[in-house]
């Protein structure tokens, strides 16, 4: 390889590794911004979920139950509620997952560990509440806890 290519080869090379590291980075929401959240899935329908994933600061995808039959997985803007992108399927399994003041106390667990922000929220159908987020240093902060009792069961700092 000539010396030129080698010139024109690291600058573009450290380009696209600089890109895929900012695309790898998940996006996350201030924990204080959750009645935001649950608002706009509220005022959809939801009355159990499953998972709340931020997909942006203005972005967030809520999975969970509409009722006992149907089970939807919605895009919401932040801005305004709007539903960007939806899907729904009838399941005979019947509802199952987190209610508000399950999603509630259980960032209240994750904030008095540090968590500031988090980007992402599920729970397991043995009540294993995950919680993905970042810290005040921005540190990666993944909780679960113990849906009722909400005791934390693991915790990973990274």
């Amino acid at each position: 390889m000539n010396t030129m290519k080698k010139m024109l080869l690291i600058p573009a090379s450290a380009l696209l590794l600089t890109a895929a590291a900012g695309t790898a980075q998940a996006d996350t929401l201030p924990l204080d911004r959750i009645d935001d959240v649950l608002t706009h899935a509220n005022d959809y329908g939801f009355s159990q979920y499953q998972e709340i994933s931020i997909e942006s600061r203005n972005r967030v995808e809520v999975e969970g139950w509409l009722d006992e039959e149907w089970r939807a997985e919605v895009e919401f803007s932040l801005e305004n509620g709007e539903s960007l992108q939806e899907q729904r399927e009838r399941q005979i399994t019947g509802a199952w997952g987190m209610s508000e003041d399950d999603i509630r106390q259980a960032l209240d667990v994750a904030r008095q560990e540090g968590m500031v922000e988090f980007e992402d929220m599920d729970i397991d159908q043995s009540g294993i509440i995950d919680i993905e987020g970042r810290d005040d240093n921005g540190h990666e902060l993944e909780i679960s806890v113990r849906q009722g009792s909400y005791d934390v069961t693991q915790m990973d700092r990274d």
